[in-house]
Protein backbone atom coordinates (compact mmCIF):
# COMPACT_ATOMS: atom_id res chain seq x y z
CA UNK A 1 0.00 0.00 0.00
CA UNK A 2 1.16 3.11 -0.85
CA UNK A 3 2.51 5.91 1.99
CA UNK A 4 3.38 9.59 1.46
CA UNK A 5 6.13 10.49 2.99
CA UNK A 6 7.08 14.33 3.83
CA UNK A 7 10.41 15.70 5.46
CA UNK A 8 8.91 19.03 7.62
CA UNK A 9 10.38 22.30 8.09
CA UNK A 10 9.91 23.88 4.25
CA UNK A 11 8.31 26.74 4.06
CA UNK A 12 5.55 27.00 1.76
CA UNK A 13 5.99 29.73 -1.13
CA UNK A 14 4.34 30.11 -4.79
CA UNK A 15 1.55 29.22 -6.76
CA UNK A 16 -0.98 26.00 -6.66
CA UNK A 17 -3.65 25.53 -8.81
CA UNK A 18 -7.10 24.57 -7.35
CA UNK A 19 -8.51 21.70 -9.01
CA UNK A 20 -12.17 21.28 -10.00
CA UNK A 21 -15.03 20.52 -6.94
CA UNK A 22 -14.91 16.84 -5.53
CA UNK A 23 -18.14 17.22 -3.59
CA UNK A 24 -19.15 18.93 -7.21
CA UNK A 25 -18.32 16.69 -9.46
CA UNK A 26 -19.85 13.18 -8.01
CA UNK A 27 -23.01 15.47 -7.78
CA UNK A 28 -22.99 16.54 -11.67
CA UNK A 29 -21.94 12.99 -12.83
CA UNK A 30 -25.26 11.68 -12.21
CA UNK A 31 -27.17 14.41 -14.12
CA UNK A 32 -26.12 12.44 -17.26
CA UNK A 33 -29.02 9.64 -16.48
CA UNK A 34 -31.46 12.07 -16.88
CA UNK A 35 -31.06 12.63 -20.55
CA UNK A 36 -30.31 10.25 -23.46
CA UNK A 37 -27.95 12.85 -24.99
CA UNK A 38 -24.26 13.99 -23.83
CA UNK A 39 -23.45 15.83 -20.85
CA UNK A 40 -19.69 17.27 -21.30
CA UNK A 41 -18.26 17.89 -17.80
CA UNK A 42 -14.80 20.11 -17.51
CA UNK A 43 -12.28 20.99 -14.82
CA UNK A 44 -12.55 16.99 -14.15
CA UNK A 45 -10.59 16.21 -11.02
CA UNK A 46 -8.44 13.26 -11.57
CA UNK A 47 -9.78 11.57 -8.45
CA UNK A 48 -10.37 8.22 -7.19
CA UNK A 49 -13.91 8.70 -6.28
CA UNK A 50 -14.89 10.62 -10.09
CA UNK A 51 -13.44 7.15 -11.46
CA UNK A 52 -15.48 4.72 -9.42
CA UNK A 53 -18.29 7.17 -10.33
CA UNK A 54 -17.65 6.81 -13.84
CA UNK A 55 -17.64 3.02 -13.40
CA UNK A 56 -21.18 3.24 -11.14
CA UNK A 57 -22.23 4.58 -14.77
CA UNK A 58 -21.19 2.33 -16.71
CA UNK A 59 -23.03 -0.27 -14.66
CA UNK A 60 -26.36 1.32 -15.54
CA UNK A 61 -25.79 1.63 -19.62
CA UNK A 62 -24.07 5.12 -19.76
CA UNK A 63 -21.25 5.81 -22.07
CA UNK A 64 -18.12 7.59 -20.56
CA UNK A 65 -15.20 9.22 -22.51
CA UNK A 66 -12.33 10.97 -20.95
CA UNK A 67 -10.82 13.39 -22.51
CA UNK A 68 -7.60 15.71 -21.39
CA UNK A 69 -7.27 19.35 -20.08
CA UNK A 70 -7.62 22.23 -21.74
CA UNK A 71 -4.93 25.46 -20.88
CA UNK A 72 -8.21 27.24 -17.87
CA UNK A 73 -8.71 23.67 -17.05
CA UNK A 74 -6.52 21.54 -14.29
CA UNK A 75 -8.46 18.45 -14.91
CA UNK A 76 -10.05 15.92 -17.63
CA UNK A 77 -12.93 16.63 -19.70
CA UNK A 78 -16.02 13.71 -19.65
CA UNK A 79 -18.48 13.17 -21.64
CA UNK A 80 -21.32 10.56 -20.47
CA UNK A 81 -24.28 9.47 -22.38
CA UNK A 82 -27.11 7.31 -21.16
CA UNK A 83 -28.59 6.73 -24.56
CA UNK A 84 -30.60 3.86 -22.99
CA UNK A 85 -29.95 2.73 -19.65
CA UNK A 86 -29.41 -0.92 -19.33
CA UNK A 87 -30.07 -1.27 -15.65
CA UNK A 88 -31.65 0.54 -12.52
CA UNK A 89 -29.90 -1.25 -10.15
CA UNK A 90 -26.70 0.33 -8.10
CA UNK A 91 -25.39 -2.90 -6.94
CA UNK A 92 -23.36 -2.98 -3.34
CA UNK A 93 -20.08 -4.12 -4.69
CA UNK A 94 -19.47 -0.22 -6.00
CA UNK A 95 -21.89 1.71 -4.10
CA UNK A 96 -19.80 0.64 -0.21
CA UNK A 97 -17.21 1.87 -1.61
CA UNK A 98 -18.40 5.61 -2.31
CA UNK A 99 -21.28 7.07 -0.15
CA UNK A 100 -21.49 9.35 -2.99
CA UNK A 101 -23.05 6.81 -5.14
CA UNK A 102 -26.73 7.04 -3.14
CA UNK A 103 -26.74 10.04 -5.68
CA UNK A 104 -28.19 7.67 -8.86
CA UNK A 105 -31.23 6.86 -6.69
CA UNK A 106 -32.98 10.30 -7.55
CA UNK A 107 -31.72 10.67 -11.61
CA UNK A 108 -32.32 6.85 -12.09
CA UNK A 109 -35.94 7.22 -10.24
CA UNK A 110 -36.71 10.25 -12.75
CA UNK A 111 -35.98 8.74 -15.95
CA UNK A 112 -36.83 5.22 -15.27
CA UNK A 113 -39.74 5.54 -13.04
CA UNK A 114 -37.73 2.73 -10.85
CA UNK A 115 -34.61 2.37 -8.87
CA UNK A 116 -32.86 -0.17 -7.08
CA UNK A 117 -29.81 1.39 -5.34
CA UNK A 118 -27.76 -0.31 -2.56
CA UNK A 119 -27.12 1.34 1.22
CA UNK A 120 -24.22 3.60 1.08
CA UNK A 121 -21.03 3.31 2.11
CA UNK A 122 -17.79 6.12 1.98
CA UNK A 123 -15.51 7.58 5.00
CA UNK A 124 -16.32 6.08 8.60
CA UNK A 125 -17.22 9.07 10.03
CA UNK A 126 -19.90 8.87 11.78
CA UNK A 127 -23.82 7.66 11.27
CA UNK A 128 -24.57 9.60 8.09
CA UNK A 129 -28.68 8.22 7.92
CA UNK A 130 -30.52 8.75 3.98
CA UNK A 131 -33.94 9.07 5.61
CA UNK A 132 -34.43 12.42 4.63
CA UNK A 133 -33.23 10.92 0.82
CA UNK A 134 -36.26 8.84 1.13
CA UNK A 135 -38.80 11.17 2.65
CA UNK A 136 -38.10 13.95 0.29
CA UNK A 137 -38.72 11.49 -2.50
CA UNK A 138 -42.07 10.50 -1.22
CA UNK A 139 -43.37 13.74 -0.74
CA UNK A 140 -42.62 13.89 -4.49
CA UNK A 141 -44.58 10.67 -4.66
CA UNK A 142 -42.06 7.68 -4.81
CA UNK A 143 -42.89 3.89 -3.07
CA UNK A 144 -39.95 3.30 -1.33
CA UNK A 145 -39.35 -0.20 0.07
CA UNK A 146 -35.96 -1.36 1.87
CA UNK A 147 -35.11 -4.89 1.51
CA UNK A 148 -31.92 -7.36 1.90
CA UNK A 149 -29.92 -4.01 2.18
CA UNK A 150 -31.28 -2.58 -0.72
CA UNK A 151 -33.31 0.72 -1.12
CA UNK A 152 -35.77 0.24 -4.08
CA UNK A 153 -38.57 2.83 -5.12
CA UNK A 154 -40.79 3.44 -7.84
CA UNK A 155 -43.15 6.12 -9.29
CA UNK A 156 -46.48 4.70 -9.98
CA UNK A 157 -47.45 5.74 -12.92
CA UNK A 158 -43.68 5.94 -14.31
CA UNK A 159 -43.49 9.24 -13.18
CA UNK A 160 -42.95 11.03 -9.75
CA UNK A 161 -46.27 13.58 -9.59
CA UNK A 162 -44.53 16.32 -7.51
CA UNK A 163 -45.38 18.00 -3.49
CA UNK A 164 -43.45 19.60 -0.75
CA UNK A 165 -41.07 18.84 1.47
CA UNK A 166 -39.57 20.64 4.40
CA UNK A 167 -36.18 19.21 5.75
CA UNK A 168 -36.31 18.89 9.75
CA UNK A 169 -32.16 19.64 9.27
CA UNK A 170 -30.20 20.96 6.29
CA UNK A 171 -29.00 17.66 4.25
CA UNK A 172 -26.83 18.33 1.57
CA UNK A 173 -27.06 14.68 -0.20
CA UNK A 174 -30.53 14.48 0.61
CA UNK A 175 -31.26 18.15 -1.27
CA UNK A 176 -29.36 17.18 -4.34
CA UNK A 177 -30.95 13.79 -4.72
CA UNK A 178 -34.74 15.49 -4.51
CA UNK A 179 -33.68 18.08 -6.71
CA UNK A 180 -32.49 15.81 -9.92
CA UNK A 181 -35.41 13.60 -9.10
CA UNK A 182 -38.04 16.63 -8.92
CA UNK A 183 -36.58 17.97 -12.80
CA UNK A 184 -38.47 15.38 -14.35
CA UNK A 185 -41.53 14.97 -12.34
CA UNK A 186 -45.01 15.85 -13.86
CA UNK A 187 -46.22 18.38 -11.35
CA UNK A 188 -43.90 21.18 -9.36
CA UNK A 189 -42.11 20.08 -6.24
CA UNK A 190 -40.47 22.14 -3.44
CA UNK A 191 -38.35 21.90 -0.74
CA UNK A 192 -37.84 23.95 2.30
CA UNK A 193 -34.87 24.54 4.11
CA UNK A 194 -32.64 23.11 1.26
CA UNK A 195 -29.23 22.81 1.41
CA UNK A 196 -27.66 26.07 0.26
CA UNK A 197 -23.36 24.75 -0.29
CA UNK A 198 -22.47 26.04 -3.27
CA UNK A 199 -22.19 22.17 -4.89
CA UNK A 200 -25.72 22.82 -5.03
CA UNK A 201 -25.68 26.14 -6.66
CA UNK A 202 -23.26 24.19 -9.21
CA UNK A 203 -25.87 21.37 -9.53
CA UNK A 204 -28.75 23.20 -9.93
CA UNK A 205 -27.17 25.51 -12.57
CA UNK A 206 -26.52 22.30 -14.66
CA UNK A 207 -29.19 21.14 -14.61
CA UNK A 208 -30.98 24.54 -15.52
CA UNK A 209 -28.31 24.28 -18.94
CA UNK A 210 -29.71 21.03 -19.87
CA UNK A 211 -33.19 22.32 -19.79
CA UNK A 212 -34.63 22.24 -16.02
CA UNK A 213 -36.80 24.99 -14.49
CA UNK A 214 -35.53 26.27 -11.02
CA UNK A 215 -36.12 28.66 -8.97
CA UNK A 216 -34.48 30.41 -5.92
CA UNK A 217 -30.85 28.77 -6.16
CA UNK A 218 -28.68 29.44 -3.89
CA UNK A 219 -31.67 30.34 -1.53
CA UNK A 220 -33.22 27.56 1.31
CA UNK A 221 -36.39 27.46 -0.95
CA UNK A 222 -36.21 25.57 -4.16
CA UNK A 223 -39.55 25.71 -6.68
CA UNK A 224 -38.46 22.76 -9.44
CA UNK A 225 -41.11 22.91 -12.14
CA UNK A 226 -40.86 19.77 -14.00
CA UNK A 227 -40.06 19.05 -17.46
CA UNK A 228 -41.18 16.39 -19.87
CA UNK A 229 -37.29 15.49 -21.11
CA UNK A 230 -33.50 17.27 -20.46
CA UNK A 231 -31.27 18.25 -23.46
CA UNK A 232 -27.81 16.99 -23.26
CA UNK A 233 -25.15 20.34 -22.23
CA UNK A 234 -21.26 20.93 -21.83
CA UNK A 235 -20.90 22.78 -18.33
CA UNK A 236 -17.79 23.37 -16.35
CA UNK A 237 -17.56 21.97 -12.82
CA UNK A 238 -16.63 24.99 -9.80
CA UNK A 239 -13.19 25.03 -8.30
CA UNK A 240 -12.80 22.97 -4.82
CA UNK A 241 -13.21 25.42 -1.96
CA UNK A 242 -12.13 22.71 0.17
CA UNK A 243 -8.94 21.42 -1.39
CA UNK A 244 -8.19 25.56 -1.19
CA UNK A 245 -8.84 26.11 2.45
CA UNK A 246 -6.69 22.98 2.89
CA UNK A 247 -3.68 24.58 0.96
CA UNK A 248 -4.28 27.46 2.66
CA UNK A 249 -4.18 25.81 6.29
CA UNK A 250 -0.80 24.24 5.09
CA UNK A 251 0.58 27.99 4.00
CA UNK A 252 -0.17 29.09 7.51
CA UNK A 253 1.53 26.32 9.58
CA UNK A 254 4.49 26.68 7.05
CA UNK A 255 4.27 30.72 7.97
CA UNK A 256 4.20 30.58 4.15
CA UNK A 257 2.89 32.68 0.90
CA UNK A 258 0.75 30.84 -1.87
CA UNK A 259 -1.94 31.84 -4.22
CA UNK A 260 -4.69 29.75 -4.43
CA UNK A 261 -4.98 29.82 -8.36
CA UNK A 262 -9.07 29.62 -9.12
CA UNK A 263 -10.20 29.65 -6.09
CA UNK A 264 -13.17 31.47 -5.53
CA UNK A 265 -13.61 33.65 -2.55
CA UNK A 266 -17.08 33.87 -2.61
CA UNK A 267 -17.93 30.44 -1.96
CA UNK A 268 -15.16 30.27 0.90
CA UNK A 269 -16.41 33.50 3.13
CA UNK A 270 -16.42 30.85 6.59
CA UNK A 271 -12.81 29.49 5.48
CA UNK A 272 -11.49 33.13 4.86
CA UNK A 273 -12.58 34.76 8.08
CA UNK A 274 -11.12 31.84 10.41
CA UNK A 275 -7.74 32.30 8.02
CA UNK A 276 -8.30 35.92 9.24
CA UNK A 277 -8.97 35.27 12.72
CA UNK A 278 -6.14 33.11 12.90
CA UNK A 279 -3.38 35.94 11.79
CA UNK A 280 -3.43 35.48 8.35
CA UNK A 281 -3.38 37.61 5.52
CA UNK A 282 -6.13 37.42 2.61
CA UNK A 283 -6.54 38.75 -0.50
CA UNK A 284 -8.40 38.12 -3.37
CA UNK A 285 -6.20 38.17 -6.29
CA UNK A 286 -7.30 38.28 -10.49
CA UNK A 287 -5.99 34.58 -9.91
CA UNK A 288 -8.08 33.60 -6.89
CA UNK A 289 -6.88 33.70 -3.54
CA UNK A 290 -3.60 34.67 -1.72
CA UNK A 291 -2.83 33.46 1.71
CA UNK A 292 0.25 34.01 3.65
CA UNK A 293 1.34 34.09 7.21
CA UNK A 294 4.39 35.49 8.98
CA UNK A 295 4.29 33.85 13.04
CA UNK A 296 2.48 31.22 14.08
CA UNK A 297 -1.23 31.41 14.48
CA UNK A 298 -3.45 32.99 16.90
CA UNK A 299 -6.18 30.68 18.67
CA UNK A 300 -9.42 30.13 16.77
CA UNK A 301 -13.10 29.54 17.78
CA UNK A 302 -14.69 27.64 15.32
CA UNK A 303 -18.00 25.05 15.34
CA UNK A 304 -19.32 23.55 12.17
CA UNK A 305 -22.58 24.32 10.32
CA UNK A 306 -24.60 24.18 7.03
CA UNK A 307 -23.16 26.61 4.64
CA UNK A 308 -22.79 29.28 4.99
CA UNK A 309 -20.88 28.71 7.97
CA UNK A 310 -18.19 26.79 8.86
CA UNK A 311 -17.75 23.67 6.82
CA UNK A 312 -17.08 20.27 8.59
CA UNK A 313 -15.11 19.24 5.60
CA UNK A 314 -12.22 22.15 6.94
CA UNK A 315 -12.39 21.30 10.78
CA UNK A 316 -9.24 18.37 10.58
CA UNK A 317 -7.55 20.56 8.32
CA UNK A 318 -7.59 23.51 11.25
CA UNK A 319 -7.21 21.65 13.88
CA UNK A 320 -3.99 20.62 12.56
CA UNK A 321 -2.84 24.17 11.68
CA UNK A 322 -4.02 25.01 14.97
CA UNK A 323 -1.49 22.93 17.01
CA UNK A 324 1.40 25.18 16.47
CA UNK A 325 -0.77 28.16 17.33
CA UNK A 326 0.15 30.22 20.19
CA UNK A 327 -2.83 29.55 22.55
CA UNK A 328 -5.63 27.28 22.91
CA UNK A 329 -7.87 26.98 19.80
CA UNK A 330 -11.61 25.15 20.64
CA UNK A 331 -13.10 23.46 18.05
CA UNK A 332 -17.34 22.06 17.92
CA UNK A 333 -18.41 19.48 15.41
CA UNK A 334 -22.03 19.54 15.25
CA UNK A 335 -22.58 17.97 12.07
CA UNK A 336 -20.92 14.64 12.48
CA UNK A 337 -20.42 12.73 15.78
CA UNK A 338 -17.42 10.63 15.06
CA UNK A 339 -15.17 13.41 13.40
CA UNK A 340 -12.05 13.44 15.39
CA UNK A 341 -10.89 10.14 14.15
CA UNK A 342 -7.35 12.30 13.38
CA UNK A 343 -7.07 13.12 16.74
CA UNK A 344 -4.99 10.23 18.12
CA UNK A 345 -2.43 10.65 15.10
CA UNK A 346 -2.27 13.77 15.34
CA UNK A 347 -0.74 13.25 19.24
CA UNK A 348 1.69 11.01 17.54
CA UNK A 349 3.42 13.72 16.44
CA UNK A 350 3.50 15.89 19.64
CA UNK A 351 -0.02 17.81 19.57
CA UNK A 352 -1.60 18.64 22.68
CA UNK A 353 -5.52 18.07 21.90
CA UNK A 354 -7.84 17.36 24.55
CA UNK A 355 -11.65 15.62 23.07
CA UNK A 356 -14.64 15.50 25.04
CA UNK A 357 -17.83 14.67 23.43
CA UNK A 358 -18.20 17.36 20.12
CA UNK A 359 -15.61 19.54 21.68
CA UNK A 360 -12.02 19.58 21.23
CA UNK A 361 -9.49 21.92 22.53
CA UNK A 362 -5.97 22.13 20.82
CA UNK A 363 -3.53 23.77 22.37
CA UNK A 364 -0.36 25.47 20.63
CA UNK A 365 2.91 23.45 21.48
CA UNK A 366 6.53 24.80 20.01
CA UNK A 367 7.19 22.53 17.33
CA UNK A 368 5.60 19.18 16.37
CA UNK A 369 8.29 15.92 15.16
CA UNK A 370 7.62 13.76 12.19
CA UNK A 371 6.05 10.07 13.19
CA UNK A 372 4.37 7.20 11.11
CA UNK A 373 0.74 7.92 11.07
CA UNK A 374 -2.46 6.31 9.60
CA UNK A 375 -5.09 8.20 7.74
CA UNK A 376 -8.54 7.57 8.74
CA UNK A 377 -10.62 9.61 6.23
CA UNK A 378 -10.63 11.98 3.28
CA UNK A 379 -10.24 14.87 5.44
CA UNK A 380 -8.15 13.36 8.23
CA UNK A 381 -5.73 12.41 5.92
CA UNK A 382 -5.08 16.39 4.84
CA UNK A 383 -4.51 16.96 8.64
CA UNK A 384 -1.83 14.75 8.84
CA UNK A 385 -0.36 16.19 5.32
CA UNK A 386 -0.77 20.02 6.98
CA UNK A 387 1.11 18.50 10.46
CA UNK A 388 3.87 16.93 8.43
CA UNK A 389 4.85 19.64 6.52
CA UNK A 390 5.44 21.89 9.73
CA UNK A 391 7.07 18.59 11.50
CA UNK A 392 10.58 18.08 12.46
CA UNK A 393 11.84 15.18 10.74
CA UNK A 394 9.99 12.62 8.53
CA UNK A 395 6.54 11.73 8.48
CA UNK A 396 4.90 8.70 7.11
CA UNK A 397 1.13 8.81 5.72
CA UNK A 398 -0.14 5.37 5.71
CA UNK A 399 -3.44 4.33 4.14
CA UNK A 400 -3.21 7.37 1.46
CA UNK A 401 -5.88 6.01 -0.66
CA UNK A 402 -7.69 7.89 1.12
CA UNK A 403 -6.51 11.47 -0.03
CA UNK A 404 -6.97 10.05 -3.05
CA UNK A 405 -10.32 10.48 -3.19
CA UNK A 406 -10.36 14.10 -2.96
CA UNK A 407 -6.91 15.81 -3.68
CA UNK A 408 -6.07 15.30 -7.37
CA UNK A 409 -1.78 15.86 -7.73
CA UNK A 410 -1.30 16.37 -3.94
CA UNK A 411 2.13 15.54 -3.92
CA UNK A 412 3.48 17.39 -7.45
CA UNK A 413 1.19 20.82 -6.22
CA UNK A 414 3.34 20.95 -2.90
CA UNK A 415 6.22 19.87 -4.55
CA UNK A 416 6.24 23.04 -6.64
CA UNK A 417 5.75 25.29 -3.73
CA UNK A 418 8.54 24.11 -1.91
CA UNK A 419 7.21 20.94 0.37
CA UNK A 420 9.95 18.19 0.73
CA UNK A 421 7.27 15.60 -0.25
CA UNK A 422 7.03 12.15 -1.65
CA UNK A 423 4.95 9.22 -2.69
CA UNK A 424 6.66 6.25 -1.80
CA UNK A 425 4.57 2.75 -4.41
CA UNK A 426 4.38 -0.28 -1.90
CA UNK A 427 6.60 -2.57 -4.63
Amino acid sequence: MDQIVIRGGQRLKGRIPISGAKNAALTLLPCALLTDEPLTLRNLPRLADVDGFGHLLNQLGCSTTIEGSRPEDFGRVMTARATTLTSTVAPYDIVRKMRASILVLGPLLARAGEATVSLPGGCAIGNRPIDLHLKALEAFGAEIELASGYVKASAPGGRLAGGRFTFPVVSVGATENAVMAAVLASGTCVLENAAREPEIVDLCNCLVAMGAHIDGIGTETLTIEGVDRLHGATYRVMADRIEAGSYACAAVITQGDVELVGANAAEMDATLAALREAGATVEETKAGIRVAMSGRAEPVTLSTAPYPGFATDMQAQFMAMATLGTGASLFTETIFENRYMHVPELARMGCDIQVKGRTAIVRGVEGLVGAPVMATDLRASMSLIIAGLAAEGMTEVNRVYHLDRGYERLEEKLQAVGADIERISAG
